[in-house]
């Protein structure tokens, strides 16, 4: 099958299409490229199993895994403002995911602390992935788990010289 040279230019756009302009890159990196794609659709699902929206999720990941937090904290976390952190509070508490409670050590200040029901139905959603992912593992021998270990290492090292300022 022949292919003219214009069926490979954007329609109207006179360009080629984004994926022509990408550069060439080797398969395993292709593959890292579809993986955060794929995470990203995933992430959206858990957010609409959860009934939140991208922010709201963020929210609710961190008071998973860190735990309970004061609002200036989640709101550190988040990189928002603390007015935009009170909505996504409020909106986290009407829909039963969060509650406000007082601080354990100072009697004006709350802690937001995540629902277990939520908590419970948030891991229902992310641990059979997460245990999918990690019985991949399995299909390796321990010499080839260490390989896939030391490059997605590299890997995250190489993320993160990219990130100004990553903590």
């Amino acid at each position: 099958m022949t292919t003219s040279p214009d069926a490979a230019m954007s329609p109207g756009a006179g360009t080629p299409p984004v994926a022509a302009q990408r550069p060439a890159v080797r398969r395993p990196t292709e593959l890292i490229r579809d993986f955060l794609t794929v995470s990203e659709d995933f992430e959206a699902h858990v957010g609409r199993e959860l009934t939140v929206n991208p922010t709201d999720l963020q929210a609710m990941e961190h008071l998973i895994m860190h735990g309970p937090s004061s609002p200036t904290e989640l709101s550190r976390r988040l990189g928002i403002s603390t007015a935009a952190t009170t909505a996504v509070v409020d909106r986290l508490v009407a829909v039963g995911h969060a509650q406000r409670t007082q601080h354990p050590t100072d009697r004006r200040g709350v802690v937001i602390v995540p629902e277990p029901a939520s908590v419970q139905k948030a891991m229902g959603t992310i641990m059979p992935m997460i245990m999918g992912v990690d019985g991949v593992l399995d299909e390796f021998d321990e010499e080839q788990q260490a390989v896939i270990t030391a490059y997605l290492q590299r890997v995250l090292e190489v993320y993160r010289t990219h990130i100004p300022d990553a903590e």
